[in-house]
């Protein structure tokens, strides 16, 4: 009988690096998505504090105890690596775990490689601050982990065309150096 293994979207693709610029896979425990119900976001807010956490405000991201909350879109949050607290009657959670894949940016010239693919200034982002937008044609949610260094998230059938869009970049990039 044949046995399954289970692999994480980047598996045998990461590690890259290209001049300065490295990209490797993040591996997250758990992922879900939170959407209070109407006038309920200040309870799930409280809710989330029992877990160290807290409601994110638009375009920004709360971290602690080794996890994180991030704002997601409107009135959603991307709860990360935490034991969501019951939420019934306050919020639809949805389990985001096996949907995404997850990666790491760092390096000086990170900026100018993500340049070249997103249609916002990443400049512009706090440390933990986090935006939706595109990474060339696919969805995405990006989060700034550093002062180069950047996490992605996109859907999980994207990670091959992630990391292939991310290194042709890259290459662009320590080319010019």
């Amino acid at each position: 009988m044949a046995k399954l293994i289970a692999l994480t979207p980047c598996a045998g693709l990461l590690p890259v690096t290209e001049g300065s610029v490295t990209l490797t896979e993040i591996e997250m425990d758990r992922m879900a998505s939170i959407a209070p119900f109407a006038g309920k976001a200040a309870a799930v807010g409280k809710a989330l504090k029992k877990v160290g956490l807290g409601w994110p405000a638009p375009g920004t991201s709360i971290t602690g105890k080794g996890a994180e909350a991030a704002w997601f879109a409107t009135g959603k949050a991307l709860v990360i690596d935490a034991d969501v607290p019951d939420l019934a009657g306050l919020a639809a959670v949805t389990d985001q775990t096996d949907g995404w894949a997850a990666v790491r940016i760092e390096g000086a010239g990170t900026l100018d490689v993500l340049a070249r693919l997103l249609p916002v200034d990443l400049r512009a982002l706090a440390e933990g601050g986090c935006v939706r937008t595109v990474v060339g044609h696919m969805q995405a949610h990006v989060t700034k982990a550093g002062p180069e260094a950047f996490r992605i998230l996109v859907f999980r059938s994207m990670a091959r065309t992630l990391v292939h869009e991310l290194g042709e970049a890259m290459a662009g990039v320590a080319a010019r150096g």
